[in-house]
């Protein structure tokens, strides 16, 4: 492989995702934060867009349409036809509607027969903590559809504390309780979850966000070894929009191409994020102006600006075995 640093690598075997999330035509969210990233990392993204915005809700305005689980189906069925609805990784973020979301799980449980080794990446956002409250931005009848359909069929989740909570019916108020809610979320189905926000009181001080992981495999023996770990990065001080998009589609890349090490695909992963977000917030402070506050469209993420970090990013944020 020239060009290529290091020991000449073997072609990888083609690696194709199926992405089913929103699009916006202005700035990073959904399949626009993700699918940017999966190709600069080398996968194939085949991306169905399950809504066309202007842009992302958080503006004072937004304008677009929405695709329903029959025009979903319709998309699937024209892959099939063509026998091209092989895929070795679906990825699924945001979404409001449950015949929809039932539809997904119909869609992955049929690609899995096609591929048995078929990994699907399932961020199942419901909701967020705002000052220690928890509270749900999804229709509530979507909780039932997660926990009951969606989950089952996951092999990686990447849920915020307070979608942990929901999802298990369990509170988290401390690391081993939220030990305790990943080895339920295993039970569930899912090999790799990784809790990717907490409220949960950082051993390097205030500064510092928690996210935790843990994966469990299955020895041939039949026996399940679990490696957990916990991440500690620094808080940015900014609200962004897309970065659960951006963080899911790069552990993704990052477990496929560390399979048995979770520890490297987190660090790699949150490392990157925060190569993006320090550029992303430097830069929307420049666009404000002195004394200003950043506004939406200034915050958008700087993705392409980042492409460097995201393919090769340097580890400032290192990941502690527990």
């Amino acid at each position: 492989a020239g060009g290529r640093r290091g020991a000449v690598m073997e072609p990888e075997r083609e690696c194709r995702v199926l992405s089913i999330q929103s699009h916006v035509v202005r700035g990073y969210v959904g399949n626009k934060a993700a699918t940017f990233p999966l190709q600069v990392l080398g996968f194939e993204v085949d991306t169905v867009n399950s809504v066309q915005f202007s842009n992302h809700t958080g503006y004072a305005h937004w304008k677009g349409q929405v695709l329903n689980s029959d025009e979903l189906h319709e998309l699937y069925e024209g892959l099939k036809l063509n026998k091209v609805n092989r895929y070795d990784y679906v990825l699924t973020g945001y979404t409001r509607d449950t015949s929809f979301l039932a539809m997904v799980v119909d869609i992955v449980q049929e690609l899995k027969q096609q591929n048995s080794n078929l990994v699907y990446v399932c961020d199942p956002v419901m909701g967020d903590k705002w000052n220690g409250e928890g509270s749900m931005y999804v229709p509530e009848d979507l909780l039932p559809v997660y926990r009951d359909k969606v989950v089952p069929v996951a092999d990686i989740i990447t849920p915020n504390q307070f979608e942990a909570e929901l999802l298990t019916g369990r509170k988290i108020q401390t690391e081993k309780e939220a030990l305790e809610v990943m080895d339920m979320l295993h039970a569930m189905g899912p090999e790799t979850v990784v809790i990717t926000s907490s409220d949960l009181q950082a051993p390097l001080g205030n500064d510092y966000l928690i996210a935790l992981g843990s994966h469990r495999k299955t020895k041939a023996d039949g026996t399940k070894v679990t490696q957990r770990i916990r991440v500690e990065s620094p808080k940015v001080d900014a609200v962004f929009v897309g970065t659960g998009d951006l963080f899911a589609a790069m552990l993704l890349a990052w477990t496929h191409k560390h399979p048995n090490n979770l520890k490297v695909a987190c660090e790699k992963t949150v490392s990157a994020m925060q190569h993006v977000l320090q550029r992303t917030i430097k830069s929307a402070k420049a666009q404000a102006g002195e004394g200003n506050k950043p506004n939406s469209a200034h915050l958008e993420l700087r993705m392409v600006q980042s492409k460097k970090d995201i393919e090769n990013p340097e580890i400032i944020v290192k990941a502690t075995v527990l």
